[in-house]
Order: structure tokens, then sequence, then C-alpha cells
């Protein structure tokens, strides 16, 4: 729900400036003045909103921006942003010459996708950036190490190609301190970049760490970091802040750029012995103040959180009290004096000196941060701040 209540939204998400610009520059000094950083703005950017974390990364000084489809790719061009796009995805047989169209680059791994890129661009007369995406054991989108060689051969004959990039991408280096699975990855990606030298071919960028490889695991940095959620401020996994501690790497500080707000819409009193909310999940034990929140599940807040979390409000942490519904949510006032009607509401971030995370949300709810912000909806309104 985005309606107004005297001129003011009913929610909002704000985006720190000074937050993200502070995260590029960390990950910035660790990649060196001589490695490209992709920003991965997919998921319209993290729940941060696609366009405006965009802008923003790209005056930050991240060189490339990284997304999923080509769609989303379409998008930042329409919005007049320039920079090289890589689409990470695989990008539908429909969508290669509009894709082309737009400058993208493209993730290949398969010869149906590297055929229809040869023929568009040869009818548009331009030329098409692969990256071919290797397969190293996360069992996902690539290609085998024994396919390549015959690949690259394929690909190199096909008019209106050009090979930009190899990619692969760890399946187990945020959820574990261990870098037994990582190392052998690795050692697959650098076996599969030789034998493409050594069939003749140089790729000129290679890339396989995003943002917890680039922290606990230097070696796979290589010619880009594809920096996700680091960008936004948040720590892969608690795994990834233990690792970089184990290895003694220098403290790394990371500011979330994004906070959730929202306003009371009502506030009511109820008798004890009441039950709030679908299923009469919670009874007051006391007469109580209830604060009506008009956000629910519909806009991203985790029905999973449902007499678990807390919000924020004038600087207090306020119980949510009964089932978190499509549109709405109650949270109990009781004990925050004057609390009305129009009063800002945090749902992530901070107020005074509490703070709501999204990790603390994710643990509630069963789940991870990456998905708490992802799936914020499009539909709120983005205010850089």
């Amino acid at each position: 729900m985005t309606e107004k209540i005297n001129g003011r939204l009913w929610q909002w998400i704000e985006i720190d400036r000074k937050a993200l610009f502070s995260n590029v520059r960390r990950f910035r000094a660790l990649a060196g003045p001589r490695r490209r950083l992709l920003a991965v703005v997919k998921a319209n950017g993290y729940g941060h909103g696609l366009i405006e974390i965009a802008r923003l990364a790209l005056s930050a000084g991240v060189d490339w921006l990284g997304v999923h489809s080509a769609d989303e790719g379409s998008a930042l061009r329409a919005a007049g942003l320039d920079a090289p796009v890589l689409i990470l995805g695989p990008t539908a047989p429909g969508r290669l010459e509009y894709a082309l169209r737009d400058d993208l680059r493209f993730t290949v791994y398969d010869r149906e996708t590297a055929e229809g890129l040869s023929q568009a661009a040869v009818r548009l007369r331009t030329r098409a950036r692969v990256h071919i995406k290797i397969e190293t054991g996360t069992n996902r989108q690539g290609l085998r190490v024994a396919d390549l060689t015959a690949f690259v051969r394929r690909l190199s004959r096909l008019p209106g190609i050009e090979i930009e990039g190899l990619s692969s991408h760890f399946a187990n280096i945020e959820d574990t301190t261990s870098l037994d699975y990582p190392k052998r990855q690795l050692a697959q990606f650098v076996e599969a970049a030789a034998l493409v030298r050594k069939a003749g071919f140089e790729i000129p960028l290679r890339h396989m760490a995003a943002t917890a490889a680039a922290i606990v695991y230097p070696e796979s940095q290589f010619g880009l970091i594809r920096l996700g959620i680091g960008l936004y401020g948040l720590w892969p996994s608690k795994e990834t802040y233990l690792s970089c501690r184990l290895r003694k790497r220098k403290p790394f500080v990371l500011k979330p750029v994004l906070s959730w707000r929202a306003r009371i819409a009502q506030v009511k009193r109820v008798p004890k012995g009441a039950f709030i909310g679908y299923g009469c999940t919670f009874r007051t034990t006391r007469p109580t103040r209830l604060a009506v929140i008009p956000v629910g599940y519909a806009d991203g807040y985790d029905r999973g959180l449902s007499n678990a979390a807390h919000v924020l409000i004038r600087g207090k942490r306020a119980a949510v009290r009964g089932r978190i519904a499509m549109n709405f949510f109650t949270a109990d006032v009781t004990d925050i004096p004057g609390a009305a009607a129009g009063d800002a509401v945090t749902l992530i971030g901070r107020d005074g000196r509490e703070t709501v995370s999204a990790e603390s949300l994710a643990a509630l709810a069963g789940t991870i941060g990456y998905e708490i912000l992802a799936r914020l909806s499009p539909a709120i309104p983005r205010r850089v701040v």
C-alpha cells in the first residue's frame, strides 16, 4: 500500500547514499586499481530499487552492472545508463535481438544461445560480447570443463561473436569456514582457463568471486569482482564474517544501505483477554494499545514474523502481535507513551539507539537476509537520502 496520509506515504524505503559509497570504497580498496567492480543489481537491486542503486553504484565508482535478465538490462538502458551490463542469467531466444540492440553482454554455455546471438548480431551488423559460464561444482548453470575447448572453437567460428569473459560461481563459500570445496572449484576454473590458452585462445576477462570470495579467498578475485550483498552493506553470512576473523583479515566495516519505514494508520485500545488478528494466535494479558500498521506479506513483510518480530516507534521497540496479514499487522504500543496515528514506524533500520536488521528478521523467519530484502515490493517508493 502506498496511499498517502496527510500528504505523506503509508510506507517507503530509504536508500542511504553515504552507506553505499562507503561499501564501494571498502571493496575498491580490497580489489585494487587493476580489477573491475561489477555491482549486481538484479532482483530490483536486492530490493533496494534497480535504477536507484545502479545510478548510485556508478556514481560511487563501480565499473560494470550485473543483472539476471535482459529485461533488467534494458530497463537500465531506458534509464540512460550506458555502463557495461552483463546478463548473469539465461537469455530467452525471443529477447536476444532486443538485448543486442541495448548493447548488453551475455552469459552463454549452450550452442543454441550462441548460434542465436550470432544470427542476431549479423542481422544487426554488430557484435555479441559473451562470457562463457563454467560448471565447477554448483551443478546449476554452466558448461562442463570437458566440453569447454570444443565450445570455444565453435564460438570462435561464429560470425558476430566476441568471447570477452570466462566465469564460474562458488557453491559453498558462504555457509562454511572451510575453503576445501572452494579450492576444488577454483582449481577446476584455473584448469579451464589453461585449456583455453593451450587451444590458442586468449579470453581477456576471468571472474569467479562474489562478495564472500572477494573477502575470504583473494586468490579467486581475478580481473573482476561481482559485488552483490556486500554492496548493500550486509555480510553474506555469519560464517563469512567468522572466516574473515579466523584468517586475520583487516576488520571489514559494511554499512546497511536500506531502511524500511511506514506510518501507524490507527491506534486502538483492547481489553485484557482480547484476541488479535487472523486465527486468534495472540491473546492480550493486559489492557493493550495496538498500533495498526498498513503493511503485510504482500509488501514483503514475511508472515513468519507473526508474534515474533519487533518494529521501532519513537525510538522504542514494539512487539508484533498476531498474524501478519496480506496488507496489515499490529504492534503493541502500550509502553510507548504518545504513540499515535501518523507516527513513523521502522521495520528495517535504525531509530534512535535501536536497530532492526534484515539479518535479525531473517533469523526469525527462517531464511536469509538476501530474501528479506529481495522480496520487498517494487511498488514501495524508494527515496535516496
